[in-house]
């Protein structure tokens, strides 16, 4: 598997299932990093991830610390606004763990100082941010698309 996709603890249980449903289409491994905003369970994600998580895989962590102790090596690419790195523009590596933060806030300082690159998607029509789903599968796109 050239990537994995991580997601810290989602705020939006539709998100989280659209990225499982992009994680089994693309067979991409997805870890989650709770706690989550909502209950996770198959019913509060069966709208968006449908019958996909049934196929996906997904690992869950408690906690960042949880996540850290377990986790294989590869890189952790962080996906944010306030990335260094336009994604056109950086290079992935078989192993590299794609992640995502909240809807809501992000990532903690915490999580950010950990990670080993911080990339942003360029939005020449000046939005702020893409939904956190989208973005997750512009960057599992391009990664997909440099690793093949």
């Amino acid at each position: 598997m050239p990537v994995k996709l991580a997601v810290f603890q989602p705020d939006i249980a539709q998100n989280l299932g659209s990225m499982i449903r992009l994680g089994a289409c693309f067979n991409v491994p997805l870890e989650v990093i709770e706690p989550c905003g909502f209950p996770f369970s198959v019913k509060a994600l069966r709208r968006s991830a449908m019958d996909y998580a049934e196929i996906a895989d997904i690992t869950r962590y408690d906690s960042w610390t949880s996540y850290l102790a377990k986790r294989a090596g590869g890189r952790i690419v962080l996906m944010t606004t306030e990335g260094a790195t336009p994604l056109w523009d950086f290079r992935f590596q078989a192993g590299d763990t794609i992640l995502m933060g909240r809807e809501s806030a992000g990532v903690p300082e915490m999580v950010r100082t950990r990670a080993d690159a911080a990339v942003l998607i360029p939005m020449p029509g000046g939005g702020r941010s893409l939904n956190v789903a989208m973005a997750a599968g512009m960057a599992i796109a391009e990664a997909t698309r440099q690793l093949r």
